[in-house]
């Protein structure tokens, strides 16, 4: 199975370059699943046209630039977030697994309607998960790592998510959609080492058998 997987926009003032960038450990990642990772350039004028001329069969939003939208967005890379929509659109339209994982998860929910804060103590730290009622999917899960400085409280989720774990200030971190394949995580699954079996399994229920709410 193909995984298309976004790409954070480096700026490089050297040379003037805008880079897409990909940690390393994704591609690790999901081999050690069976997953195929195909990088996503930012800035796709044909999206779809893409997505089929490489077999693109789920996707994976990956962490890195705010989105542009917010206040004193850091290091915003608006062609990334013009290319994670299309990408979402098309992924609605056909009923696409999709990951979001930190940055990907604000985006989900940014992208269907929610609402983004800024929150403190998450930057950089481990802190234990509070499972809410039906998160069967994430039993397993005790302690994440966190490096993000925006998140979303339950009441800011978009219609249609709902949320599975939270941290103990109450912040929202993990959510599925009700009726499509499509799960958020706040934290990074590729930043452990060795990788976690729980990180892994819900991968593989994401993209082997899809968490749909049907």
């Amino acid at each position: 199975m193909r995984i298309g997987v976004t790409q954070r926009v480096e700026v490089v003032e050297s040379y003037g370059e805008r880079r897409d960038c990909l940690d390393q450990q994704w591609s690790a990642f999901l081999e050690g699943l069976g997953l195929t990772a195909v990088p996503v350039p930012n800035g796709l004028s044909q999206p779809a046209a893409w997505m089929d001329a490489l077999g693109i069969s789920g996707l994976l939003l990956t962490g890195g630039n705010d989105l542009s939208s917010l206040p004193d967005a850091g290091r915003p890379a608006p062609e990334r977030d013009q290319t994670e929509a299309a990408l979402l659109s098309v992924a609605k339209e056909r009923g696409m697994p999709v990951m979001g994982v930190c940055r990907g998860m604000q985006m989900i929910n940014h992208w269907l309607g929610g609402q983004l804060v800024p929150v403190e103590g998450h930057t950089a730290v481990r802190h234990g998960l509070k499972l809410l009622p039906g998160a069967v999917d994430f039993i397993d899960f005790r302690e994440v790592n966190s490096f993000h400085d925006w998140g979303m409280y339950p009441a800011g989720l978009a219609r249609g998510l709902t949320a599975r774990c939270e941290a103990t200030d109450g912040t929202v971190e993990a959510f599925a959609h009700d009726a499509l394949p499509w799960v958020g995580i706040m934290w990074h699954p590729e930043r452990e080492s060795p990788f976690t079996g729980p990180d892994q399994q819900l991968f593989l229920q994401v993209f082997r058998e899809p968490l749909c709410r049907h």
